[in-house]
């Protein structure tokens, strides 16, 4: 099959058009809230108190956000709590995105007039960037240009059985196409992190797998906690969960059946085509921005029911650029957010459809969001702080 994008002069194709502002702040915010069509990153202060290797991760995100082949072109103000740091420089992360072939546009108080100037002189080029952005078309495309990141969040019985299945499938598909499929949470893999070596590609990348989940453990240890006896947490359990195995092989299934090509860290762009473990956290608010750093041009959230049912999803996406879905197998879940589940696979355990029909009908749905259809969570103008994946500590 085939859907409908945008091709860049990278070769990458984009599921979406947009114009993107970075980093975050008031330059950000303001030009963001005057100019229909662009988007900005709001995220936690990542400047002073870093260490370096915080700070190139913080840059990798932020360039390969610049670099999602959803955005057509970019702007980079220099008004950054990098306080200096040479791996925040609006230059390096200008020309590091500019070498994608994207129009990418520096702003700096120091020489554009001041906060107030950099303010009108951006929402000036963010209007001609729309607009040059605009004169874009959709054309029809191979499954091979598709690159999807997913997470299953809120575990309970029904994502083992038929939620995590459904991706399983879809991811299956699109990496049989040619595509590039990604999944991850390090601590969502512990017991059943054998089960995933043995699918690994070659033995680096099954040694990969185990020692990021050693590194993990070991982590825990050291702050007095055995992560094999807190997980899975009080809402899991509530959902049906019995132990951290259980979870984990349930949680595995989402990422098919495929060999695993490589182990990426966090907003670390894939070498190649295919499925990829990434070694990341399982909080929702930094792993799809890593994933569209990553490359996504679509993501998944498989969500169960524990701690969900009775309320409705308000809210936005949290991969800044990438179309961002909500699917579920929970009826209750379901029922209770039908305004903002984007796909329903609830029907296995209700016996109207099998595994691979539903898995087949969640991979229309991504091949229409994929092609224009707003995700429902894009018909929100909202969104939340980034919780950027940081992993050392401040000073």
């Amino acid at each position: 099959m085939s859907f409908l994008g945008y091709v860049r002069s990278d070769g990458s194709v984009g599921t979406r058009n947009h114009v993107l502002v970075i980093p975050q702040g008031i330059i950000a915010k303001s030009i963001c809230d005057f100019v229909a069509g662009t988007k900005g990153i709001l995220t936690v202060d990542h400047g002073s108190g870093r260490t370096a290797n915080d700070r190139e991760q913080i840059a990798r995100l932020l360039i390969g956000l610049g670099k999602n082949p959803n955005v057509a072109s970019v702007i980079v103000h220099a008004a950054s709590p990098g306080v200096g740091y040479p791996e925040l420089r609006a230059e390096r992360l200008a020309d590091e995105i500019a070498a994608s072939g994207k129009r990418v546009e520096v702003l700096d108080p120091a020489t554009d007039g001041g906060t107030y100037g950099v303010i009108v002189k951006g929402i000036q080029l963010a209007r001609l960037m729309v607009h040059e952005a605009s004169k874009l078309r959709r054309v029809e495309v191979g499954d091979e240009h598709l690159c999807l990141g997913v997470k299953c969040g809120y575990s309970d019985t029904t994502s083992g059985i038929a939620g995590n299945p459904a991706v399983g499938y879809l991811y299956d598909k699109i990496v049989a196409a040619g595509g590039t499929a990604m999944f991850g949470e390090t601590t969502e893999i512990i017991g059943a992190e054998q089960a995933l070596a043995r699918r690994a590609a070659t033995p680096e990348v099954a040694r990969a797998i185990l020692d990021a989940v050693a590194v993990v453990e070991e982590k825990a240890k050291a702050s007095g906690q055995d992560i094999r006896t807190v997980n899975p947490v009080p809402s899991n359990i509530k959902g049906g969960i019995s132990s951290l195995e259980e979870k984990s092989l349930g949680a595995i299934h989402k990422a098919g059946t495929t060999p695993i090509r490589g182990v990426l860290n966090y907003a670390e762009r894939p070498a190649g085509k295919g499925l990829y473990f990434v070694d990341n956290w399982m909080g929702h608010l930094s792993i799809f921005a890593g994933y569209a750093a990553a490359g996504a041009n679509l993501v998944l959230f498989q969500l169960g029911g524990g701690g969900v049912a009775g309320r409705t999803l308000l809210e936005g996406s949290p991969s800044v650029v990438a179309p961002f879905l909500w699917a579920t197998a929970n009826p209750k879940t379901y029922a209770a957010a039908q305004d903002s589940i984007d796909f329903y696979s609830g029907t296995v355990i209700e016996g109207s459809e099998t595994p691979e029909e539903a898995g087949e009908r969640f991979y229309r749905t991504v091949i229409e969001v994929a092609s224009g259809t707003l995700a429902r969570s894009e018909t929100l103008y909202y969104t939340e702080p980034i919780d950027m994946y940081l992993q050392e500590p401040r000073f």
